[in-house]
């Protein structure tokens, strides 16, 4: 999959929360949540489209996503490890060592560790 751009990634949330969609209707959604215009609206829906992240169907071009948020999260986060942690998801997961967690938050990481193991 080929990287995501903020721009791509805020349209695919649009996507995500109400599809199927038009894409009239996303251009009016992220002229609300984004401020953008028409054009650069159908631009993003194109290139996403290109990268096959999102789907058109006809008629009235209705978008649908291909990838589902959790996919595009794990291959986002994959990326992030590798480049900034250089692979290790240890290293990755010490920068928030010092991070204060609710206990809440201390019990579902536990319990997603013991899952792994």
């Amino acid at each position: 999959m080929d990287k995501l751009y903020d721009a791509e990634l805020r349209l695919m949330e649009i996507v995500w929360e109400r599809e199927p969609i038009s894409a009239k209707d996303i251009s009016i959604a992220a002229a609300a949540l984004c401020d953008w215009n028409k054009n650069t609206t159908y631009t993003v829906i194109k290139r996403l489209i290109e990268k096959g992240v999102l789907r058109r169907e006809e008629p009235g071009f209705i978008c649908h996503s291909v990838l589902k948020r959790d996919e595009i999260q794990r291959a986002e986060t994959k990326t992030l490890i590798e480049r900034l942690f250089g692979g290790s998801k240890q290293a990755f997961f010490a920068a928030f060592a010092d991070e204060a967690l609710s206990a809440g938050e201390v019990a579902a990481l536990r319990a997603l560790i013991e899952r792994a193991e």
